[in-house]
């Protein structure tokens, strides 16, 4: 791509900036194949758009486990997996333990907590202790409180939203054609109709994936179109980070020209999302690339630890946004 065709994408992408409405896919795959020396002139342009279509806040969110590992589906990149010889083993939390993670959560200034199950889906024992761990989470901690427990049926739908959940996390991870090489225990489909029921329900939908599993960059634009064909409320962005005794163990990390390539093209695909830096970024991007991300399109941040891997330290990125004048959404902000 030439310098001129390069700044006529760019150009072009301004009117995102104008008019609220994302890049096509064809426009995305354009974005992804920029070179490298005008990736500072994509951010740029990314967190214009993101200051003027979700302002300057930024939305703190910490997760927990209620069920680790043990679980049957085989997502290639997950530990969790019980069909793989990873050296992740099964658990549950208890509920007080839920608790206190939901106030050590509140104590960093995060205005969202998620409940994560390494499960399908739920069954009556998990759907029981959800609306336990829930109504114990409410009466303790002045927090939303999320979840993400797999494929939903209807009535399951129903039951996590009486119990006030504000928020369902179920990930598409890729895009529908490169979806079958990382997962053959259920389809994109059954992960689409699970997010259409919340949609419609009413609860937010917080719907991301994985970047750097081996997809090109075709299925990389093809992925960001699809996420905003669903218009979620939040896009956590993953960067395929290998965990041990897993298909994906072997595999190369992503390089951070194109993660940040990526982050810049998925905040032109969706201008009013809340676009999450989640796991994957502190290999990935490191420190200045986490910072270049924050100044691209991101205005939201996982703090702390994630589900069966290390993140940054709390406090680390929490001065990074007081140094960036980024301040932290109000819970008032969210409901």
């Amino acid at each position: 791509m030439t310098v001129d065709a390069t700044a006529d994408v760019l150009m072009r992408a301004e009117r995102v900036l104008e008019t609220g409405e994302g890049l096509s896919e064809p426009e995305i795959l354009e974005i992804l194949r920029l070179p490298d020396d005008r990736i500072p002139d994509l951010l740029d342009l990314a967190h214009r758009v993101r200051m003027k279509w979700c302002g300057p806040e930024v939305e703190v969110e910490g997760i927990v486990s209620l069920k680790t590992g043990g679980c049957p589906e085989d997502c290639h990149f997950c530990s969790q997996s019980g069909l793989f010889p990873s050296p992740v083993r099964a658990a549950w939390l208890d509920i007080p333990g839920l608790v206190d993670a939901a106030k050590q959560t509140a104590a960093t200034g995060a205005t969202e907590f998620c409940i994560v199950a390494a499960v399908r889906g739920p069954d009556e024992r998990l759907m029981k202790q959800m609306r336990e761990a829930v109504e114990a989470i409410r009466a303790a901690v002045d927090i939303n409180v999320a979840a993400s427990l797999g494929i939903l049926t209807a009535e399951q739908v129903e039951d996590l939203k009486s119990m006030g959940i504000h928020r369902y996390n179920h990930n598409l991870e890729t895009a529908r054609s490169y979806f079958p090489n990382v997962v053959t225990t259920h389809t994109w489909d059954e992960r689409w109709d699970t997010l259409r029921m919340i949609a419609d329900s009413g609860m937010e939908v917080c719907c991301g994936g994985i970047v750097g599993m081996g997809e090109s960059v075709e299925q990389r634009g093809e992925f960001a179109a699809q996420l905003a064909a669903l218009d979620p409320h939040a896009v956590p962005l993953n960067f395929l980070n290998p965990r041990p005794r897993t298909p994906l163990a072997d595999m190369d990390l992503m390089s951070a020209a194109d993660a940040l390539r990526t982050i810049g093209a998925v905040r032109l695909a969706l201008p009013r999302t809340i676009l999450r830096y989640a796991g994957g970024r502190e290999l990935t991007l490191g420190d200045p690339g986490t910072r270049d991300g924050l100044l691209g399109g991101i205005n939201a941040v996982i703090v702390g630890n994630y589900l069966t891997t290390l993140g940054r330290a709390v406090d680390s990125d929490l001065d990074l946004l007081d140094e960036l004048n980024m301040p932290i959404k109000a819970l008032s902000d969210t409901l």
